[in-house]
């Protein structure tokens, strides 16, 4: 590794500070670029995003797809702690902290709020980021790919029933326009400038040279997508400097449950890849799956919901803020620990 690699996480603490002091210091600029968005999808997230997820669709062999079949404890893993494990446990500890836990230091006309905004988190698995964490911990690229997809086209069925369910909404209105915009920006065109390119890498090669020339490629324009993830680090940061700012306590408070729920989850699932012995490049992406949150279909329908200032959609804005140094701490805990499955690289 690189000494920029190594440090990755000193980098990150850095873009944090720095998106929140850029945040304070031009709040017009951060409004300006915060302003580009559509369905509450931002354009210039969404380009930085695609920078990330780009190098491991080149990764996507096409011809693996047909023995994902082959392999289905992952998705076992995966589809069970999404829909039948997260959204629930998500909404127990909101009650048990707004509700009691918490009671004595927050309004008690907005507890229900923020349970609400736990709740959209906890209904929305994550769409885009997941590539990035996969590709930290050198999942399968192509089984990430195939458990994503799966996650999406049951999203669109269960999110509103489970949402309603929870938050007692029955006129629960989806934003199709975020989650079907939302996917196409970071996984049909992302995979389709992949494919395009490792069709360009692997032409008339045979099998093993094409494999060196896509592994080569990547290699190449790995340092991009970390890039990408600092750059998307201090603009979430900074888009939130004013709120972290002048809410710390409440900030705080609100990433507790948030913190207990994402390590809960991923210890979850990575536990049980590990007790079932799926391979490490499908364990690791499929505990991180569950880990991470499709944060703008959540923002978009706290909004929606409860309104641009409510207690929900403060809870969604802390969700995506926390998750980016979780998530990073939770690659580094998969990176040391892959000698505890099959199938793990040296």
């Amino acid at each position: 590794m690189s000494v920029f690699e190594r440090y990755l996480s000193l980098w990150v603490a850095l873009c944090i500070l720095a998106g929140i002091a850029l945040g304070s210091a031009a709040p017009g600029a951060f409004g300006a670029l915060a302003a580009l968005e559509y369905g509450s999808v931002n354009f210039v997230v969404a380009v930085l995003i695609w920078f990330m997820v780009y190098p491991m669709m080149v990764a996507v062999d096409f011809a693996a797809l047909s023995r994902i079949h082959e392999r289905p404890k992952g998705l076992v893993i995966t589809l069970s702690v999404n829909w039948l494990v997260k959204p629930f446990t998500m909404a127990a500890l909101g009650v048990l902290f707004f509700q009691h836990l918490f009671a004595g230091l927050i309004d008690p006309a907005q507890a229900g709020q923020y349970i609400a905004g736990l709740i959209l988190l906890g209904a929305a698995p994550c769409t885009a980021m997941v590539f990035v964490w996969s590709q930290l911990t050198r999942g399968d690229a192509t089984y990430t790919l195939v458990q994503v997809s799966v996650n999406d086209v049951i999203m669109v069925f269960a999110f509103a029933p489970i949402v309603a369910l929870l938050l007692g909404v029955t006129d629960l209105s989806v934003p199709w326009e975020t989650l079907l915009l939302s996917v196409v920006l970071y996984v049909v065109i992302p995979l389709a400038a992949g494919v395009w390119t490792r069709l360009r890498l692997t032409r008339a090669l045979p099998p093993a040279a094409g494999e060196a020339a896509v592994a080569r490629f990547t290699a190449r324009v790995k340092p991009l997508s970390v890039l990408g993830l600092l750059a998307t680090i201090v603009l979430l940061f900074g888009f939130q400097g004013r709120v972290i700012l002048a809410q710390p306590l409440l900030i705080a408070l609100i990433a507790v449950p948030l913190l207990i729920q994402s390590y809960g989850i991923f210890g979850l699932a990575y536990g049980w890849a590990y007790l079932w012995r799926v391979p490490y490049p499908v364990a690791a992406p499929c505990a991180l799956i569950g880990t991470s949150n499709f944060f703008e279909l959540a923002v978009a329908v706290a909004i929606g919901l409860f309104g641009l200032d409510s207690g929900a959609a403060l809870v969604t804005v802390v969700g995506v803020l926390v998750e980016v140094p979780v998530m990073l701490s939770l690659v580094a805990f998969a990176n040391r620990t892959r000698g505890w499955f099959p199938g793990a690289d040296p």
